[in-house]
């Protein structure tokens, strides 16, 4: 226990209402780097061992036989029928404000058999989920332009074809395609097991730092080692609401934690909060925390919700959700070159809820979801592809549940309009103050076909029944 009121206290000292500085630690886990000089994070992180779960092969892709335009980049690929397996591929090249205008496919053979897929397309314009322009992690140098990950489950072999679109090539672009194009292959990895001390008497588990600060920011609603948050009913919601508001009124002036407050908010927002749903932690869908940077970044509050999809793909079992988001996380961290994975949180389509960027579920934690309305925002993205797919009852359900009750610690009507201000993207202006549905897709802030239109066109319910939940 003396750990957990350590920890606690921590928190109470160092994690404060608005953004918290970031801690400039370097990644920590190894890819299979081009060269020290194009990819600084992934030379740094050379020197972990290689019993760290998960991996990822990034492959350069060169010109195809066959190239339409003598001398040009314009179809590059690569066919490697040999490689260690791997789940998630993506493609990703060396500016991130480059965009690629073209087609990308990959085929991939399944471990221990001799048939290749059919070619899948994946999703190209990734580069809309992100940190803002002037956000520290954009800036860090070391974020990449990337196509969305494509889950394709336990494969050995791999071919990508990569097209250009001649017709949307950028202006004055030497080259049809970006610079620096690689096939990022990820291996997931077992989720990390929790060492635990071996006294005998039942001593407290030993976590890393890392670990520790991430459950740590959770320490109120569940167990430091606890893979789930419960579900509560909507009296059991407000009755903890009110005891955390009661208990920070009694703390030392100054000492406010952003949790404390937020319930506060949901205290005077009565009987405005939903019940609080299910969610899976991070240690329960097993986020290796080393991979991360330390540190957490937060903004004042959060206004509204930005309904994603993952563009991952729907060929997916929901016992297999667990590996797909430590595959997304890997790809967003080691081959995007941000700090976290970018969603705060994810739903799968039976519904289950997963926490996603660390931070605290309870707490207004800065994403990477929405270029230019990270800020006062949180992310759900849900796990498939919706442009010709209808999402499931059970994510739409779940979508609404989540709403109601984070929206609700912060005193907000799901069902209503709010303003955010723009941090400057392809549809509004750096600083215009925009009015959107509290519950909005991503092409709301971005001309982006995210999230799908079929899940678009389910969010007019998920916001009539979050506002229900609320008790509206």
């Amino acid at each position: 226990m003396s750990r957990i009121r350590g920890m606690r206290g921590y928190l109470a000292s160092s994690i404060g209402v608005t953004c918290a500085t970031a801690l400039a630690l370097p990644l920590t886990l190894p890819t299979t780097p081009a060269s020290a000089a194009a990819r600084p994070a992934e030379a740094r992180a050379a020197a972990v061992s290689p019993a760290v779960p998960g991996s990822t092969q990034s492959l350069p892709l060169t010109p195809r036989p066959g190239n339409r335009i003598p001398g040009s980049a314009a179809e590059q690929g690569l066919f490697r029928p040999d490689v260690r397996h791997f789940s998630l591929v993506g493609v990703v090249w060396d500016n991130p404000d480059t965009e690629l205008y073209g087609r990308v496919q990959v085929r991939t053979r399944e471990v221990g058999g001799a048939r290749w897929s059919g070619w899948q397309d994946v999703e190209t314009h990734n580069h809309e989920h992100a940190a803002d322009p002037d956000a520290a992690e954009r800036t860090s140098g070391r974020v990449r332009g990337s196509t969305a990950p494509l889950w394709v489950g336990d494969s050995d072999g791999v071919e990508v074809r990569v097209r250009a679109d001649g017709e949307q090539r950028a202006p004055g672009a030497r080259s049809p395609l970006p610079a620096g194009l690689r096939l990022e292959l990820v291996d997931p990895g077992a989720a990390p097991e929790v060492q635990r001390p071996r006294n005998p008497r039942g001593a407290e588990p030993e976590y890393s730092t890392a670990s520790m600060e991430s459950a740590a920011v959770n320490a109120d609603l569940a167990p430091l080692d606890a893979t789930e948050i419960p579900a509560l009913n909507k009296q059991e919601t407000e009755r903890q609401a009110a005891q955390a508001a009661q208990a920070e009124q009694a703390a030392e002036p100054g000492q406010q934690t952003q949790a404390a407050q937020a319930a506060q908010q949901a205290q005077r927002a009565k009987p405005y909060i939903g019940p609080r749903p299910r969610i899976v932690t991070r240690r329960g869908w097993g986020a290796n925390e080393s991979l991360r940077e330390r540190g957490f970044v937060y903004t004042k509050k959060v206004k509204a919700a930005f309904v994603h999809h993952t563009a991952s793909g729907n060929k997916y079992w929901c016992s297999q959700v667990p590996s797909v988001i430590r595959g997304i996380y890997r790809y967003h961290v080691v081959s995007s070159g941000w700090r976290d994975i970018g969603y705060n949180f994810l739903v799968d389509r039976c519904g289950n809820i997963y926490e996603g960027r660390a931070g605290g579920v309870a707490k207004a934690v800065m994403g990477a979801h929405t270029l230019g309305f990270n800020t006062d925002s949180m992310g759900i993205a849900v796990l498939g592809t919706f442009a010709s797919s209808k999402p499931s009852k059970a994510a739409v359900g779940a979508i609404a549940r989540l709403t109601a009750w984070k929206l609700g610690l912060f005193g907000v009507n799901p069902n209503g309009k709010t303003y955010l201000k723009s941090g400057g993207g392809n549809l509004y202006p750096k600083g215009k103050n925009v009015r959107l549905n509290v519950i909005s897709g991503h092409r709301d802030g971005f001309a982006t076909e995210c999230p799908g239109r079929l899940l678009y066109g389910k969010l007019g319910s998920a916001r009539k029944t979050a506002a229900k939940y609320q008790g509206r």
